[in-house]
């Protein structure tokens, strides 16, 4: 296709960086021949996408294309696309099949996002805002002094801050929201190429992975509203059998039902939650419940906190009408009504103390300069990646437990091939549950896609088997799975971090099962065949053959990814356990509380956004009875 202009748009102050090779990848993966793209064009925007990765990612990238390009002898370049193929599958058989597939997910995902950039601004722009932008005080921190003073910093404006936030500064403290990211606009959402907004509304740029066997991609969002800004806006309140696990379990007072039910209604309410709308909800969340009710699944529309949505299925970058309601859109302006300020642009480096009592934080501005806030409370709200690092930055970390026990709630996707139009991309991005065997074995399907173009790279092959594949795309329905799973992941580093995760074999087995289950599903609604994301059986037709693919399948060689990460600052009432109290504040030292999804003591087995919320209202009230 001809290189669409928003490649060259919307990325000023992004210099590329230097990919040797990547053209010839692009020509190699999807050959112009067949119909593929513009490798030049392609090639430069991949560049640009690396420019906003993270140093490791960057030069890991690079290094992997320099490795391949010299393994494959200069045959990327030939002027046969076959040969191209054959060389790259080569080198899949020797062992860089992994390398591969990154250089082709981004290639893939810049490719699609820019095929269908006009498609997706085109119909951000075609109905006006549901609400327009929140009237936030926010200042960048170049604009910040170096020194202040306040009653309660609160780092973080995700779903556990702005709650924290919002509640402290209605009990009348004067509360500082510290923010790393920055504040993201509507407009932008509505002006900006997709895959800018996919790099610059996440952390890592959406490469942040959990090393492993298997490795797991997990997306986690940066920015005024946090991971709200970028997640499905799917809502459940945490399941009973949950709250008392976590209360009877752990001794988490906290989460004690008759407690915690109030703050999970006023939540409820502050997010303005309902089911999605048929009317809206497109041929992919439809299919999925249609398959269902065939097999007389449990089923149904999915909650969300999306009134006014239209269906533009761009959720994971950005809502271009403010439809979908996140903490930037409600409880961040109600914390700034009472008097909260918003610092962003601002990384904490320290939490500072003084004789066992926290006394503020210390911050560093993008220009590498630092600055103060002082305040007797620290209320922690970084997420359960970034938490344990700023406790260690700060010589808080010396819990045993610290950045352990981390769940990941893991994820795997599969697709459908349907006789008749699906447009996964057209209607809401994750609109109906399956929850057959969510009580016995811990599996949510969700119906789930991508914006346009965006999950094209979890087709298989390459060359012109690829783009075949990518030509049927909209005949696909796409279903997703995510399984309960055991604590068993880490977050070192103090200065960054470093997530690790091995998925416990019994774990491994359910994501499989999983896989049989959406299977299930997609052939009773009438699916001819089934993208099963198992390598040694691919493509299944029958039931029959989806039995035999699983019952062979080995966990370890799937696409995993994750996007609801808890526990590595677990709250309960173990001392050996538990890095936290039960009220939510931080062992040996008086001042620092934490409030986000580190303190969830085992995987909610359900998305956890309102979980999150309702936890850090409840500590918000133990510090201000504590505060008194």
């Amino acid at each position: 296709m001809p290189n669409s202009p928003l490649s060259q748009t919307h990325w000023d102050g992004y210099p590329e960086f230097s990919l040797p090779g990547i053209v010839e990848f692009c020509r190699a993966i999807l050959p112009p021949e067949f119909g593929g793209p513009d490798p030049e064009a392609i090639g430069s925007l991949v560049q640009k996408y690396a420019g906003f990765l993270p140093p490791p990612a960057r030069y890991g990238l690079r290094a992997a294309t320099c490795a391949i390009k010299l393994g494959t002898y200069g045959q990327l370049r030939s002027a046969d696309p076959d040969v191209r193929v054959k060389a790259l599958r080569r080198m899949q058989k020797f062992g860089a099949g992994q390398a591969i597939d990154a250089i082709k997910t981004v290639i893939l995902l810049a490719s699609g996002a820019d095929k269908y950039s006009d498609d997706i601004l085109t119909r951000s722009n075609i109905n006006p805002y549901a609400r327009p932008d929140s009237i936030l005080d926010i200042t960048p921190s170049s604009e910040w002094g170096s020194l202040s003073y306040y009653d309660a910093i609160v780092i973080g404006s995700g779903a556990g801050g702005a709650m924290a936030a919002r509640n402290l500064s209605r009990a009348g403290l004067s509360v500082v929201i510290v923010e790393e990211g920055r504040r993201h606009s509507v407009e932008e959402f509505r002006s900006n190429h997709p895959l800018r907004r996919w790099a610059e509304l996440y952390r890592d740029s959406g490469a942040t992975v959990a090393l492993g066997i298997p490795p797991v991609v997990l997306p986690i969002g940066r920015g005024v509203g946090g991971t709200t800004l970028v997640n499905s806006g799917t809502c459940y309140r945490p399941p009973t059998k949950v709250m008392l696990r976590w209360r009877d379990e752990s001794g988490l007072d906290l989460a004690n039902p008759d407690d915690l039910n109030p703050f999970l209604d006023d939540v409820w309410e502050t997010l303005k939650i309902g089911p999605v709308d048929l009317n809206i909800m497109g041929n992919n969340g439809l299919t999925a419940l249609r398959g269902a009710g065939e097999l007389k699944w449990a089923n149904a529309p999915l909650n969300r906190n999306a009134p006014g949505c239209g269906g533009c299925c761009q959720c994971a970058i950005g809502c271009p009408r403010n439809a979908k309601y996140g903490v930037h859109l409600n409880a961040l302006p109600d914390a700034c009504e009472n008097g909260a300020k918003i610092l962003t642009n601002a990384r904490v480096v320290r939490i500072a103390t003084e004789g066992g009592r926290a006394t503020g934080v210390i911050a560093l501005r993008e220009n590498g300069t630092h600055l103060e806030i002082r305040a007797p409370i620290v209320v922690v709200a970084c997420g359960a990646t970034e938490t344990p690092p700023l406790l260690r930055r700060s010589h808080l970390g010396h819990h045993p437990r610290l950045g352990k026990n981390l769940a990941l709630h893991p994820a795997i996707g599969i697709s459908g091939r349907f006789d008749e139009e699906i447009t996964p991309w057209k209607g809401v991005l994750q609109s109906a549950s399956v929850e057959e065997f969510h009580d016995s074995d811990g599996i949510l399907i969700e119906a789930t896609s991508t914006p346009p173009g965006m999950g094209s790279m979890v087709l298989p092959g390459i060359g012109k088997d690829l783009l075949n594949e990518i030509s049927q795309a909209n005949m696909l329905c796409t279903l997703g799975a995510m399984i309960g799973d055991d604590g068993n992941g880490s977050v070192i580093g103090s200065r960054n971090s470093i997530v690790t995760y091995n998925l416990k074999n019994h774990d491994g087995k359910r994501l499989v099962k999983a896989i049989w289950a959406m299977g299930k599903v997609l052939l009773a609604a009438g699916a001819s065949e089934v993208l099963t994301g198992i390598p040694s059986h691919p493509v299944v037709r029958t039931v029959e053959e989806l039995e035999n693919a699983t019952k062979s399948a080995n966990y370890k060689s799937l696409h995993v990814a994750a996007f609801h990460p808890t526990g590595t600052c677990a709250a309960g009432s173990d001392p050996q356990k538990h890095p936290v109290d039960p009220s939510g504040s931080l062992r040996g030292v008086i001042g620092v509380w934490v409030a986000d999804a580190s303190i969830i003591p085992s995987c909610p087995e359900v998305n956890p956004q309102v979980s999150i919320m309702a936890l850090a209202q409840s500590v918000a009230g133990k510090i201000i009875e504590a505060s008194s």
